[in-house]
């Protein structure tokens, strides 16, 4: 059955976030359809296309007001007999009210809305919707049970048909299966090369009449002549049957992927972006087939390396392509085996900067020249620790100290990111326990760790767990941001921040407002802070984006979570923040981030407190005044 639609009408962006906010947040069990639109204009259109159950109409809008709109909506057949509530901030006189009513209004609020009262109102005209639907569809049903006797008739000559059409169908399903057969891969039930060619081929003229774009990937297994020699033709089979798998897995549905023989593939990708996402996927893939295969006992490593072609920059025909993307597979194979190569010489000038920081980021790992320091969190109003954050720096031969986010940022797909994370996880670790155990009475407090994540690995919860263990850190003095990005979404290791959470990590979402993850995930998972994003702090006063923070504070506090301002570097910003009801803030205003000998005199200030955060509150000390600045985040 059709959905009721429920429309929501007001010009001010951050009224009409947070009412959207209250409504999706009741989406357990909510069965309609939330619609926005920002004018009377963008109303009416809606109104045009779809049928709703209520309309919630603000009365104060530039151009066509609340009053207007509602008239013109009741003035049309299709939507005269739609229930209007109309919400309003102007507490105005009685005949306000009384206006409202003659223009068709079924209910008229002031704003601060209460949720419940909004949501149970909402809740009527959708129910008695659903209920005019349901009338609707018994109708019709009675009215198909009350034909004449044709009705009969019409099924027997019905039954013969379906009975023709099934015939006719298991013919075409048999010449399918024996057209499948002559472009599939039987081992692996992927394109095959004539089927490939004439894909190629397609997208080539597709790509020739729309000034259009699209990439090839060449894929070759490294070691795996070794492999089938050494372990026989059936376990070279199943490779090959598993690495199909992988490669459907790392693509959209929409790519092609085919086997050419033995242990050559090819990927084609269509569509704009071409070689920005073939790099993408390449490391994809790249990344997938790092992973050992398990086959009859035997854990298989091998990788694969890939030469990636782009048309119409690389050739001029679907033949050539091909053959410039294999040379650049030959090529990425003589460099180093499971690497990748594009054919394009610039292109292929970012892929060798990105391996020489790959190459960079090792070597300072083995070197020791990462190295952490703590930014100091305040809490509101008092301004007194609360808490620090450990951020990775890196200590460069050539720049000096530089923050070593920046350099991380693409190396998504590549084992050496969780190594530098799990190096910044055991450094922050150890020293939580060294100012635990230090003779001067330190506070204990809760440590944030920005391991820079960009994906939740497997086995992160056990890691986290076992290295808390090893130090005897005790429940709600660790605490985990995971940034928003990674939340868009269903998150995909849900159950790993639900064991973080159980084995009293505490876990915050860093740079709330980047991403727009979902209001059901954020209130599903056991967050229990919220990081505002900087930019919406340094918005601030500017194009309404007080508005946006207050939304995003009050949206944090519907969701049972603290929220931290991060980036604070005014007095201004911080008066407007504190009259929000922001919890936390932290930035220059407070601290730089500061070496652990140097983040000593604000611990030491702070006297034996328990700073860690329990239940969400935040033992409270006297104030204190950060002297000392370092490298600002």
């Amino acid at each position: 059955m059709q959905i009721p639609n429920v429309l929501l009408v007001n010009d001010d962006a951050a009224s009409l976030f947070a009412l959207e906010s209250l409504l999706l947040g009741t989406s357990e069990g909510r069965e309609y359809a939330l619609i926005t639109a920002h004018s009377g204009h963008e109303a009416l259109r809606q109104v045009l296309t779809h049928e709703f159950a209520v309309i919630l109409l603000d009365v104060n809008m530039p151009g066509m007001d609340g009053f207007e709109t509602a008239e013109a909506i009741h003035s049309h057949p299709r939507s005269s007999r739609v229930p209007i509530i109309f919400i309003t901030a102007y507490y105005a006189d009685e005949m306000y009210r009384l206006k409202a009513y003659q223009k068709g209004a079924a209910d008229y609020l002031f704003t601060p809305v209460i949720p419940q009262v909004l949501q149970t109102k909402v809740a009527v005209f959708v129910e008695l919707t659903k209920k005019n639907l349901e009338l609707q569809a018994k109708t019709e049903e009675l009215a198909r049970l009350n034909q004449d006797l044709r009705v009969q008739r019409m099924q027997d000559l019905e039954r013969i048909n379906r009975e023709l059409a099934q015939e006719v169908a298991e013919r075409k399903g048999a010449e399918e299966r024996a057209r499948a057969l002559s472009i599939r891969d039987p081992l692996t039930n992927l394109v095959n090369r004539r089927a490939l060619i004439q894909q190629l081929e397609h997208a080539v003229a597709y790509a020739d009449r729309h000034q259009g774009e699209f990439a090839v990937l060449f894929l070759d297994l490294d070691r795996f002549k070794t492999i089938n020699d050494t372990l026989g033709h059936e376990v070279g089979d199943e490779l090959l049957r598993q690495v199909a798998a992988r490669l459907l897995a790392a693509v959209r549905v929409s790519d092609v992927v085919a086997r050419l023989g033995g242990d050559e593939f090819v990927v084609l990708l269509e569509g704009r972006g071409a070689a920005a996402n073939a790099a993408r996927v390449a490391r994809k893939i790249e990344q997938a087939h790092a992973r050992p295969f398990d086959i009859d006992g035997h854990r298989i490593h091998t990788s694969t390396s890939i030469g990636i072609g782009l048309y119409p920059q690389d050739a001029a025909s679907a033949a050539q392509l091909m053959r410039n993307a294999d040379t650049a597979m030959y090529h990425a194979k003589q460099r180093q085996r499971g690497s990748i190569e594009f054919f394009r010489e610039e292109l292929n000038a970012l892929e060798t900067e990105r391996a020489q920081r790959i190459a960079a980021l090792t070597q300072a790992l083995a070197n020791n020249e990462f190295e952490l320091h703590f930014q100091p969190k305040a809490a509101l109003p008092a301004r007194t620790l609360c808490g620090v954050e450990a951020l990775l720096y890196w200590r460069h031969p050539g720049d000096g100290l530089v923050a070593a986010a920046p350099y991380l940022h693409d190396l998504a797909e590549h084992a050496l990111l969780e190594q530098i994370s799990q190096w910044a996880l055991g450094q922050a670790c150890d020293q939580l326990a060294l100012w635990r155990d230090s003779a001067l009475r330190l506070p204990r407090i809760t440590l944030s760790l920005d391991l820079a994540l960009t994906q939740l690995p497997d086995g992160l919860a056990a890691r986290l767990l076992d290295q808390a263990a090893l130090r005897k850190l005790g429940p709600g003095q660790l605490e985990l941001e995971i940034p928003e990005c990674l939340l868009v979404g269903a998150p995909e290791r849900a159950d790993e921040l639900r064991r973080l959470h159980a084995g009293g990590v505490r876990l915050a979402v860093d740079d709330f407002g980047s991403a727009g993850a979902a209001l059901a995930t954020l209130k599903a998972l056991p967050f229990a802070l919220l990081k505002l994003d900087p930019a919406f702090v340094r918005a601030i006063g500017i194009d309404g984006g007080t508005d946006m923070a207050a939304a995003i504070v009050h949206l944090g506090r519907a969701l049972g979570m603290q929220v931290l301002a991060q980036g604070v570097d005014t007095e201004d910003q911080l008066a407007v923040l504190a009259g929000l009801g922001c919890d936390q803030f932290q930035g220059a205003l407070f601290s730089d981030p500061l070496a652990a000998a140097a983040l000593l005199p604000l611990l030491a200030a702070a006297g034996p407190q328990d700073l860690t955060m329990n239940g969400g509150d935040a033992v409270q000390t006297t104030t204190i005044t950060p002297k000392q600045r370092g490298s600002r985040r």
